[in-house]
C-alpha cells in the first residue's frame, strides 16, 4: 500500500485529503507544518509527498528544497490555490503542480501517476 504525506497548515483540507485518498486506497498521514513533515520523514517511509506551498510559519518552497536534498526518491506534488507559483523556478524541482479546487480528480490522477512510476 503506497503511504503519502500530507503538509497543508489548514485542517479542514487535511481531513479532506486524508478521507478522498484512503477511499481511494492510499494509506494518508497529514502533518500541519515543515517540522512535522520532517519529523514523520525520519521516522517512516512514505511513497508520495503532497505539499502546500503556503504554510503559516514557512514557504512550501523552502521545504521542497530540503525534502529533494534529503529524500530525493520521494516524488512532491506541490498543491497551492494559487497557479502563480506555477511559473515561480523553485517550484519545477517538485514532480508535480496541481492547483487546489474542489475537483480532486487532477490530484488523484497526479499521484496515482507518480505512485507508478
Amino acid at each position: 500500500m503506497n503511504k503519502i504525506l500530507v503538509v497543508d497548515d489548514e485542517t479542514h483540507v487535511r481531513k479532506l485529503y486524508e478521507e478522498i485518498l484512503s477511499r481511494d486506497g492510499y494509506k494518508v498521514i497529514t502533518v500541519a507544518t515543515a517540522g512535522e513533515a520532517m519529523d514523520m520523514l525520519s521516522r517512516d517511509n512514505f511513497s508520495l509527498i503532497v505539499l502546500d506551498i503556503e504554510l503559516e510559519e514557512s514557504s512550501g518552497l523552502e521545504i521542497l528544497k530540503e525534502l529533494k536534498r534529503i529524500y530525493p526518491e520521494i516524488p512532491v506534488i506541490l498543491n497551492s490555490a494559487y497557479s502563480v507559483y506555477k511559473s515561480d523556478f523553485h517550484s519545477w524541482v517538485a514532480d508535480a503542480y496541481v492547483v487546489k479546487s474542489s475537483d480532486m480528480e487532477p490530484l488523484k490522477n497526479k499521484i496515482k501517476e507518480l505512485s507508478r512510476a
